[in-house]
């Protein structure tokens, strides 16, 4: 059945298997894939938004210090690493899903985060300390549905049992932390190599 754009996010997040299973067999993945970098981009600004507007109750970082870069970098990052990690695993694990099916899928997994936590930027600003119990529980079950939907995708898009799936996410959370590492190793010394590199110029340039 070929959904709205607008509508079948919704149906998803509402009917994950049924969903997933159209999004790798019936729909236009052309359409997906720009749909999927739209919700990877509504999560950023989500959290551009809410750490410059959230109200003082549940949020206690100085607006002043806020990079929207690194907002978009804190988003963007994390998910290019599971689906390089994934696809990396899965392949070896004789899984069916493509790179751009596993990005896709993992995308619209971020539904709830948006849908959830987009209303509490601006409810965050009339609720009270008592009341501030529901910004945390909402904000938990946008986390709980969020990794419910990334299972599902996952188990769906490679056709894995469910224990399967379980392990596999497993598998790449730990390749992901190794691949944090290699990064975080490589631009310290691409780092090491621009300071001597610029120690060695102003050395030479002193003394001509």
């Amino acid at each position: 059945m070929n959904r709205d754009l607008v509508k079948y996010p919704l149906y998803l997040i509402l009917h994950p298997f049924d969903g997933y299973w159209e999004l790798k067999y019936e729909r236009n993945q052309k359409q997906s894939l720009i749909f999927a970098i739209a919700i990877l981009f509504m999560l950023a600004l989500t959290n551009i938004l809410s750490s410059q507007y959230s109200g003082f109750v549940v949020h206690i970082v100085d607006p002043k210090s806020m990079n929207s870069f690194m907002e978009i970098i804190y988003v963007l990052v994390p998910v290019l690493f599971f689906c390089i990690a994934n696809w990396s695993l899965t392949t070896l694990l004789d899984g069916e899903g493509k790179f751009v099916e596993i990005f896709t899928s993992t995308c619209f997994a971020l539904i709830p985060l948006v849908l959830i936590n987009f209303p509490w930027i601006w409810l965050s600003n009339v609720i009270s300390m008592e009341e501030s119990v529901f910004y945390y529980f909402s904000s938990s079950l946008a986390l709980i549905w969020f990794v419910f939907m990334l299972f599902i995708g996952n188990m769906t898009i490679h056709q894995f049992s469910p224990s399967k799936s379980i392990l596999t996410i497993l598998l790449t959370i730990v390749a992901m932390g190794f691949m944090a590492f290699l990064s975080l190793l490589f631009f310290s010394l691409i780092q090491q190599i621009i300071s001597f590199i610029s120690v060695i110029y102003q050395e030479l340039a002193l003394r001509n």
